[in-house]
């Protein structure tokens, strides 16, 4: 494989349209699991099993970082607990590291499954690509792969691929589950 695209893949889930995509344009890629953000380490365990998973469905050649960087990552956001400057940290650390590893491999782009998902932050994900595009001299290629959410939500359905219900760090767990709390005990009252 000589011309591909290095994905990063922060899960299964959400690298099946994108690579449903990819596939239907011919584009070669290589996939790219490195996410410190995601916790506990059971969800961790959780997220590459699901993804491994998809690695044998989609015959994928994907790279793994597989380390559990719980210490890492809570130093990287510390002070920045809240939306959307947690999130602009986490993006950078992830996309830097996918844009250190296409230039090694010199990979003909780099992007994210991030893309995929209708609830990250895309004009700060292209941002940050872009920047670190510039820095590594490899292009950021930005797509806006929201348009298959349901549909990429459906297979993983089908095929029996763990979903996990909130994007990754232990602060997005908190938001989910206590937003979902929270609309319990309002239905309650009414």
């Amino acid at each position: 494989m000589k011309n591909f695209i290095l994905l990063h893949i922060c899960c299964g889930p959400c690298s099946l349209y994108p690579l449903k995509v990819f596939k239907e344009e011919k584009i070669s890629v290589k996939g790219f699991f490195y996410n410190p953000n995601i916790h506990p380490y059971q969800e961790f365990k959780l997220r590459l099993e699901a993804l491994k998973e998809v690695e044998k469905i989609e015959s994928l050649e994907i790279l793994w970082d597989e380390t559990y960087g719980l210490k890492f990552f809570l130093e990287e956001v510390s002070f920045q607990w809240e939306r959307p400057k947690r999130c602009e940290r986490c993006y950078y650390l992830r996309l830097k590291k996918t844009a250190e590893l296409a230039e090694k491999l010199k990979a003909e782009a780099f992007t994210t499954t991030l893309l995929y998902s209708p609830f990250q932050l895309h004009e700060l994900i292209k941002e940050i690509g872009e920047e670190l595009s510039y820095r590594y001299k490899v292009p950021f290629y930005y797509r806006d792969f929201r348009e298959g959410y349901k549909e990429g939500k459906q297979k993983a359905i089908e095929l029996g691929i763990y979903r996990q219900k909130y994007c990754g760090c232990i602060f997005s767990e908190e938001e989910r589950f206590s937003l979902a709390k929270r609309k319990r005990l309002s239905s309650t009252k009414t």
